[in-house]
């Protein structure tokens, strides 16, 4: 399987390796990155990276390619992506894959005219094992008819001052923090509660990651925290007097159009991180909590409970709860055999707009009903190419 790389950052440096050891055929024959941050760390793992070319026009007609990967920074996704549909290639594409309601709109109408098939995007919890037995449980009936969902996803010091850091701290590259972070998380929730949100409110800002809370100030010499995780293009050393205008805390309800409510929470700040759910229905609740490695389902009846499993938080693979190497061996499947994937395409643009909406309730301090995005969104899908 020859591919092509565009954005050759940490994460596609890194799912590069986890893709040639789950498939031997898994070959890179070229990458576009005028400064590929990925590649050292590829390369040590003995992957080579193929030949640079200066534009993805160029790597397209130099090289044979059976998959395009794209992880460039996200506000280029949508051009990234058109010019692998336009040149009949199948593309994979790290989330989030568009950074605005309105590109949100014109990808949908690239599916309509392309095929969704063509496209498949990075949302790896839902590969995880945790993810999958929770929606076994979900549909053997142990929860019954969802009625409502709290969810958090909460990172450490170190993870939250790489944002600050990193190109991901301007709205104008990442689209937000919650979307650019926390749209996995969204996705998960989303096909567990069986319907598009429908109204959103949310609140939020920075109160971390500011002039007065800097620990230097303090007195304090050991920073190494706040610069363990590295950091590539348009990066600063600034972390708490960062120009960044993304938020470092955010809370958010979501009402769905089946009834389903959501709380959601976000924090980078948070020395002893998380990333947890209950979701409770009419008949059982299940908890679980990615980073801490369980899933406990209880009946409402007896209190029973009905699973307790445990999960280890990283393998040798994955950086992501055992998925990473779960969703290269699902893609691989799906490009060699047809296998069906567990999200698409119009998955992870729902969970992005949602995101999205959030900041925009957030922004305006007012409840967004999303019904009229949906139909401008359900009109995008439907459109063919003349």
């Amino acid at each position: 399987m020859r591919v092509g790389i565009i954005g050759l950052g940490h994460r596609l440096g890194y799912l590069g390796y986890v893709f040639r050891a789950i498939d031997e055929s898994f070959e890179i024959a070229g990458y576009v990155d005028p400064a590929p941050a990925g590649l050292a760390e590829l390369e040590a793992k003995g992957v080579s990276a193929g030949r640079q070319y200066a534009s993805p026009a160029e790597l397209i007609a130099g090289e044979r390619l059976d998959l395009l990967m794209i992880g460039s920074p996200n506000h280029l996704h949508l051009d990234h992506i058109r010019i692998g549909l336009e040149a009949g290639l199948k593309v994979f594409c790290e989330k989030p894959i568009v950074t605005t309601i309105e590109d949100s709109l014109e990808l949908a109408g690239l599916m309509g005219r392309h095929g969704h098939e063509r496209l498949m995007v990075g949302l790896v919890l839902r590969y995880s094992p945790l993810y999958r037995d929770l929606r076994a449980a979900q549909g053997a009936g142990l929860l019954g008819d969802v009625v409502s969902i709290e969810a958090s996803e909460h990172i450490e010091p170190y993870h939250g001052a790489f944002f600050m850091r990193d190109w991901r701290r301007y709205e104008r590259y990442s689209g937000s923090f919650m979307l650019e972070k926390c749209c996995h998380d969204l996705d998960l929730y989303n096909g567990v509660a069986g319907a598009r949100p429908e109204r959103v409110a949310s609140f939020g800002g920075r109160k971390s990651f500011v002039p007065a809370n800097d620990p230097a100030k303090e007195g304090v010499n050991d920073l190494e925290l706040f610069y363990r995780k590295p950091s590539g293009w348009e990066s600063t050393d600034k972390v708490f007097d960062s120009d960044a205008d993304i938020i470092d805390y955010q809370v958010a309800i979501v009402e769905y159009a089946n009834g389903v409510g959501m709380n959601f929470h976000t924090n980078l700040n948070v020395p002893d991180q998380f990333r947890r759910f209950c979701v409770i229905g009419s008949r059982g609740m299940a908890e679980g909590d990615f980073v801490r490695g369980y899933l406990d389902v209880h009946r409402m009846l007896t209190g029973e409970k009905a699973v307790s499993n445990r999960y280890a938080n990283e393998t040798a693979l994955s950086q992501h709860y055992g998925a990473d190497e779960q969703m290269a061996a699902d893609i691989v499947a799906h490009l060699q055999q047809g296998v069906d994937l567990p999200v698409s395409t119009q998955d992870a643009l729902e969970a992005g707009i949602l995101a999205l909406s959030m900041d925009e309730a957030r922004a305006k301090r007012s409840v967004v009903d999303l019904r009229p995005v949906w139909d401008r969104f359900d009109e995008a899908l439907l459109r063919r190419a003349a």
